[in-house]
C-alpha cells in the first residue's frame, strides 16, 4: 500500500474510533452511567473509553495532518502503529477479563460483546491497515544492492 492510500483510509478508520470512544465516554461523564448498561473499567479514576478517546484522537491527527500536509515520508505511519499497537495492548487489558467472565456464563451485553471489544477491534484493524502501509512503503524505501562488476 503507497502512503498516498494509507492517509486516505487512516483518517477515517481512526475517525470512527473517536466518535466511538467519544460517544461512550460523553455518556460516562456526562451521564454518570456508562453506555449500554455495561460495566465501566477505570483507570487511575477515568473510564477506560476516555483514555481510547485520547488514544482514537491523537491517531486521528496525525493521520489528517499529514494528509492536509501531504507528508510522503514514513513517519505518520511510524506514529500510527505505535499509538495502535498501544491501544491494541491497552484495550486489549481490558477486554480480556470482560471476554473470560462471557465465557464463564457472565454479564449479558446489549451490543453482544463489551464496547472494549469493540475498541480493540478498531484498534486492531488500524494496526493491520498501518502496517500493510508499513511493509509497502517500506518496499519503496530499500535501496537498490549494488554488486561489484567483475
Amino acid at each position: 500500500m503507497k502512503i498516498e492510500s494509507y492517509l486516505k483510509a487512516a483518517p477515517w478508520l481512526s475517525l470512527a474510533g473517536v466518535l466511538f470512544a467519544g460517544y461512550l465516554t460523553s455518556i460516562k461523564l456526562f451521564g454518570g452511567a456508562c453506555a449500554f448498561n455495561e460495566t465501566c473499567p477505570t483507570l487511575w479514576g477515568l473510564p477506560s473509553c476516555a483514555y481510547g478517546f485520547v488514544i482514537f484522537s491523537a491517531l486521528f491527527l496525525v493521520s489528517l495532518y499529514a494528509n492536509l500536509k501531504r507528508v510522503r515520508t514514513s513517519w505518520p505511519i511510524k506514529v500510527n502503529l505505535t499509538l495502535s499497537g498501544f491501544g491494541i495492548l491497552f484495550a486489549g487489558w481490558f477486554a480480556v477479563p470482560e471476554i473470560i467472565s462471557i465465557l464463564s456464563g457472565g454479564p449479558f451485553y446489549t451490543l453482544g460483546l463489551p464496547t472494549c471489544v469493540y475498541g480493540l477491534v478498531f484498534y486492531i484493524l488500524i494496526f493491520i491497515v498501518t502496517t500493510v502501509a508499513w511493509n509497502g512503503h517500506r518496499k519503496f524505501d530499500v535501496p537498490p544492492i549494488v554488486t561489484p562488476s567483475l
